[in-house]
């Protein structure tokens, strides 16, 4: 329980000035109103300093983005037509297409890099302070001195933070799927299932972002203390995103390849092998080429015959599973996320109430 008057909490408003803040607002002075014009007040830092950042890449992404379909245009590719890691595979200028991948790829990978960073960003430098320094300072117990009740002072700071990682993560994923787009699977680019394109774009990278605000929202609830917030937010966001990127191959299960006889094997494509390889016979069941037949030409032909195997098969993840994988993340990241902020919310109230 907080109590008034302590004279940590008392300086505190004396010094940020919230106290004539809100009655300020009280009063009905200014377009927004009490909760709301304190929360944009102490938050707006920060919205303007991502929006300026947002502004900049933006910006950076347009004009590198013009310049790579130029390059598409004088040199007529079809980059749609040189799918997969093979060059056999590339059904255009193979030389213009590495080209256009060596002077774009870092780029695209580092935007995704800071795209895939927004969650922990979120959680660290806007989320774990905050509540988290509201009660460490003492300020909290403005909600209730100032005619404000603890829900409408947490919903109106954690609503204001949600709505900003939320379009802030959505635009930077955006922006990381349109550059990526016209040089998707290609060569030896990016591809879908790479960490810096699947965890940088699609509607998980958002929920994530969510669910970081909610992490690091709950450890300054829970701990009171900024830094201490702050590295247990970092531990808790790194090692749900690990977890989570550990089993990503196990949300679907693979789609079997199957090539009778000797017949050529179907390149991979852009399609996310699983290196399960084998051999089946004549019932369907499979043995790993971990076991069998490791050979090619005619001794391979010898050994499946002496073994009864009729077929190959190869197991991997379509392109299409991107989007299956994608919405199945974005459940898991909006449940955590939506669990804590119930959890933060009655720990909150246990506290000022």
């Amino acid at each position: 329980m907080i109590r008034l008057g302590e004279g940590r909490g008392a300086a505190a408003l004396t010094e940020t000035g919230l106290g004539r803040g809100f009655r300020h607002r009280a009063a009905g002075g200014g377009g927004m109103k009490g909760t709301w014009w304190l929360a944009w007040r102490q938050q707006r830092a920060l919205v303007l300093t991502a929006a300026v950042v947002l502004a900049v890449c933006t910006a950076w992404v347009a004009w590198r983005r013009a310049d790579m379909t130029a390059f598409i245009d004088a040199h007529h590719l079809r980059v749609d037509l040189c799918k997969g890691w093979d060059p056999e595979e590339c059904r255009t200028d193979v030389d213009a297409v590495e080209q256009l991948l060596r002077d774009n790829t870092d780029a695209i990978r580092a935007l995704g890099a800071l795209s895939a960073a927004v969650p922990v960003l979120v959680g660290l430098f806007w989320g774990a302070p905050l509540i988290g320094r509201e009660l460490e300072n003492g300020t909290a117990k403005l909600a209730l001195t100032q005619g404000v009740g603890a829900g409408r002072w947490f919903t109106a700071r954690f609503a204001l933070a949600a709505a900003c990682a939320l379009a802030g993560s959505a635009v930077l994923a955006a922006l990381v799927a349109w550059w990526w787009a016209p040089v998707s699977n290609a060569l030896d680019g990016l591809y879908w299932y790479d960490g810096f394109l699947f965890n940088a774009t699609g509607p998980a990278a958002i929920a994530c972002a969510l669910f970081g605000l909610a992490a690091g929202t709950a450890a300054g609830v829970l701990l009171r203390r900024t830094l201490p917030a702050m590295g247990a937010a970092l531990a808790g966001i790194v090692v749900v995103r690990v977890l989570l990127g550990a089993f990503r191959a196990d949300w679907v299960a693979p789609t079997a390849r199957v090539t009778p006889g000797m017949t050529p094997k179907k390149y991979v494509g852009s399609a996310w092998s699983t290196g399960d390889f084998g051999y089946l016979d004549a019932a369907g069941r499979e043995y790993s080429i971990a076991r069998y037949c490791q050979t090619s030409g005619a001794d391979l032909k010898r050994c499946m015959a002496e073994h009864g195997f009729v077929a190959r098969y190869h197991k991997v993840h379509p392109a299409g599973d991107f989007w299956t994988v994608q919405w199945i993340e974005t459940a898991l990241y909006g449940g955590l996320a939506a669990g804590l902020t119930v959890l933060t919310w009655v720990w909150l109230r246990r506290r000022l109430v």
